[in-house]
């Protein structure tokens, strides 16, 4: 894991709904200076899929998203009426609201005078200078950050195809994707110029591709160039079962190299998805601390002796409704490699012959048949819980270490059966040796 990079940071929302910082790093008032203050957690995005101007609606996805963990909430303002719906949905909600500008200049600033938090621009979208000035006059006259996002399918020009040639070949040729290096860069340096005249920096940018390794070889391009927040993410990623790869794939390859300030996962799904993934992203590279229980699991082997693949999506559900502390969770359906694999955990159950072992802090504490290790086992969390939350434990307080059960013992399964099978079988008989 690479340090983060030192940026510009903005400051998005109010004192109702809080100040979600982006960024950090450089000092406020010189956006190339080196700076040692430590830049903010990744926070993550999302976006609501309905209607704006539908606002019961979207005031109830946006409290849904929230509840999910999303840091952030994007509309879209396609409509005046849109915008004219942001102050009922602004005062019903308790997260910072970006406003999602399309092709209208006027949709930005009627969302600015409707106490939105943040606006999002895109340089193909919205090119006439005048304009532009406008809104970034608008923004800084009430405190409002910018995403610039120069998204791989809308800053191409395609009304003038020579003109379209000519972006094209202009730079990076060497590399695979120089001619989209090149336009993003471009367009990114000729909007921010605007900026800049204005005497307005609270930006932050985007520099979006449904191919990963455009993503990747963009954002690190723009990182080396640029002072401000980055906006990661893979647009039109998919549906969730292929988007999540290339968006982790992208996004964690970036983040784990220092590049990235706020995160959104896009799926063709509910937006739920995004914000979940998001945070567990996050919290496997360790840059924001986890909150409920992280669960490991085993994968598909021949030694499994319970239906481990229905328990295991079933201590899931049960943990992300009950459980708040980030305690570890082993869910591991042998006695070969669970005792070794599940310790570290706080809970864990590993199992043999349709039964299952529960230990807590490697101390056992029940041996329990398969259809009562899902009901005990999450006994067992929340126990722990209370102990933690009470001060009597602590996490990750002691060494847990886990001493596999005697294979010819109460499990009923191991050495004893497998050399039995291999004597009908008529294969060498197993030599267990005794140390």
């Amino acid at each position: 894991m690479q340090p983060r990079r030192p940026t510009r940071q903005i400051i998005v929302g109010d004192d109702r709904v809080g100040r979600v910082a982006i960024g950090g790093g450089l000092p406020a008032d010189h956006r190339f200076a080196d700076g040692s203050a430590k830049p903010a957690p990744v926070s993550v995005q999302t976006m609501t899929a309905g209607y704006t101007h539908t606002i019961d609606k979207c005031v109830a996805e946006i409290h849904k998203l929230t509840a999910a963990g999303a840091d952030i909430v994007r509309v879209a303002v396609p409509e005046k009426k849109d915008t004219e719906a942001l102050a009922e949905i602004l005062n019903q909600t308790t997260v910072p609201i970006v406003a999602d500008v399309h092709f209208h200049f006027k949709r930005a600033i009627e969302a600015v005078e409707a106490g939105v938090h943040k606006i999002r621009l895109n340089p193909g979208n919205i090119q006439d200078r005048a304009q532009v000035e406008a809104v970034i006059d608008a923004c800084k006259a009430r405190g409002v950050p910018i995403r610039v996002g120069v998204n791989e399918g809308s800053i191409i020009e395609r009304k003038d195809k020579q003109a379209r040639a000519k972006e094209l070949g202009a730079v990076f040729s060497d590399q695979k994707h120089g001619y989209m290096l090149a336009i993003m860069v471009a367009k990114l340096e000729e909007y921010l110029d605007i900026f800049y005249e204005r005497d307005f920096f609270d930006v932050a940018i985007s520099a979006k591709s449904m191919d990963a390794t455009v993503v990747i070889d963009a954002y690190t391009e723009i990182a080396a160039r640029f002072p401000h927040p980055l906006h990661l993410g893979v647009t039109h990623a998919g549906p969730k079962e292929t988007g999540c790869i290339r968006s982790v794939v992208a996004l964690g390859t970036l983040l784990a190299n220092g590049i990235g300030d706020t995160i959104r996962i896009s799926y063709a799904s509910d937006p739920v998805f995004e914000v979940e993934d998001g945070l567990e992203l996050l919290w496997s590279l360790g840059l924001r601390e986890r909150k409920g229980a992280e669960l490991i699991a085993c994968p598909t082997c021949g030694r499994i002796q319970v239906d481990l693949f229905t328990l295991t999506q079933d201590v899931r559900k049960k943990l992300a409704a009950e459980i708040q502390v980030p305690m570890k969770v082993a869910v591991m359906g042998c006695v070969v490699n669970g005792p070794g694999e599940a310790e570290g955990a706080d809970v864990a159950v590993f199992a043999g012959d349709r039964k299952g072992i529960i230990y807590v802090q490697g101390e056992r504490v029940a041996t329990v048949g398969e259809a009562e290790i899902l009901d005990r086992l999450l006994d067992e969390c929340k126990a722990f819980q209370n102990r933690v939350l009470s001060g009597e434990v602590k996490l990750g307080e002691k060494r847990v270490e886990i001493v596999p059960p005697d294979p010819l013992g109460e499990l009923g399964s191991g050495w004893e059966k497998m050399a039995g099978e291999r004597m009908r079988e008529g294969a060498t008989p197993l030599t267990i040796k005794s140390t």
